[in-house]
């Protein structure tokens, strides 16, 4: 699978500058964490999972989450797990019929993991791991021995995806000691953990907020500084980080405004304009900004709800030309020794580094993403991606 496998080929050679690399459920973690892109969500009790999997597939769908928790109610549990075990084998038996995306089902105790894994069988190959909700050092170390025993029960990689959402680490009194407590189980077990997730619908539960569709997570005080200790924590460039993906956007449908659109009519050609207006109509806007707040924030990827959600989400994580440019630039020179250098779109400097980080992510970023050609933006990208 790759990004943007879905679009014809010379439609590709059209938008990119380097096309997007592939890579299978097989690959190594480093690359996996970053392609997960936008996450798309499902309920396990949907009666024809295995052909939603299949068709948010080709449409450039690559990873997902079949869920037993939150979306489903407590009654529906036994039924869920039925099913998913049902689709599962269904999905196996249809191998050729299209490549499924990295598959994670979200349960709701330790017990289900170990459990399902069993159950699935022969299909288990099929899934890439588990997200683990309401993730703290108490509750985390037995859903990871867990995975561990069903990891090795069924003899195939499985990872964790740990999301980060109780009440302990919003609240200010407990914040410190629970993160420190989540790193240490998550370091413990490192190899295992593909990305972290926030579970931002849940934060602002422990406060009786929801943020309405013009504001972003970043505009929720209470909600933008637990992010920023998370990343704190656990998005540093040194070594000793995680991925951690960016919050749902709760949205779909249209929504009576109080504020003027985000969207700024100068990127958007005279032929583009429809496209504009679809996005504002849609409530994307607010989408748009709060994944690019997503990535300013170190954030990368984002948990989706929607279908629709998938496309801004990756076309706004392909590399620009002039991004890619002064990555090169910046490793190259870093080679050599260091120093400034003007940027080769003479409109800014490039510390080399303080910006080393920041390149080899743009790098691997690249990798997964590819690179726009000079003269392709995020319109062209959405308007190649978006059903006609």
């Amino acid at each position: 699978m790759r990004h943007f496998g879905h679009l014809a080929t010379d439609v590709r050679n059209e938008l990119f500058h380097r096309e997007p690399q592939e890579f299978t459920a097989d690959s190594s973690a480093s690359t996996l964490s970053v392609a997960l892109g936008a996450t798309l969500y499902s309920p396990a009790t949907r009666p024809h999972l295995a052909d939603d999997v299949l068709k948010q597939a080709a449409h450039g769908v690559v990873s997902m989450v079949l869920c037993l928790e939150d979306s489903i109610d407590d009654r529906e549990v036994v039924d869920a797990e039925a099913n998913l075990v049902r689709q599962f084998a269904d999905l196996d038996r249809r191998q050729g019929a299209g490549d499924p995306p990295l598959l994670f089902i979200r349960v709701r105790t330790p017990a289900q993991i170990v459990d399902l894994v069993q159950r699935l069988g022969d299909s288990v190959r099929l899934l890439s791991g588990f997200v683990l909700p309401k993730f703290t050092e108490e509750s985390g170390v037995p859903f990871m021995e867990a995975l561990a025993v069903a990891e090795s029960a069924c003899g195939h990689r499985l990872f964790a995806m740990p999301v980060l959402e109780s009440p302990q680490l919003m609240h200010l009194e407990s914040r410190v000691e629970t993160l420190s407590g989540i790193y240490r189980t998550v370091d413990k077990y490192r190899d295992r953990v593909l990305a972290l997730r926030l579970g931002v619908t849940d934060f602002c539960s422990s406060y009786a907020l929801r943020r309405a569709p013009a504001m972003t997570a970043y505009d929720v005080q209470i909600v933008a500084s637990v992010i920023a200790d998370v990343v704190n924590v656990f998005g540093r460039a040194d070594g000793t980080g995680f991925t951690v993906t960016g919050p749902v956007w709760e949205y779909f449908r249209h929504h009576e405004r109080m504020f003027k659109p985000q969207l700024r009519r100068s990127p958007f050609t005279p032929e583009a304009e429809d496209l504009r207006t679809a996005l504002i109509e849609h409530d994307m806007d607010g989408l748009l900004r709060e994944i690019e707040l997503d990535r300013a924030n170190g954030l990368q990827g984002k948990t989706c709800i929607h279908p629709t959600h998938v496309f801004p989400v990756h076309a706004l994580n392909v590399v620009t030309h002039e991004e890619y440019c002064d990555a090169a630039d910046i490793l190259h020179e870093d080679r050599t020794g260091g120093g400034v250098l003007r940027s080769a779109y003479t409109n800014k400097m490039n510390e080399v580094k303080p910006h080393r980080a920041w390149a080899e992510r743009t790098m691997r970023r690249a990798e997964t993403f590819g690179v726009a050609r000079a003269d392709i933006g995020f319109v062209e990208l959405l308007a190649a991606c978006l059903p006609s």
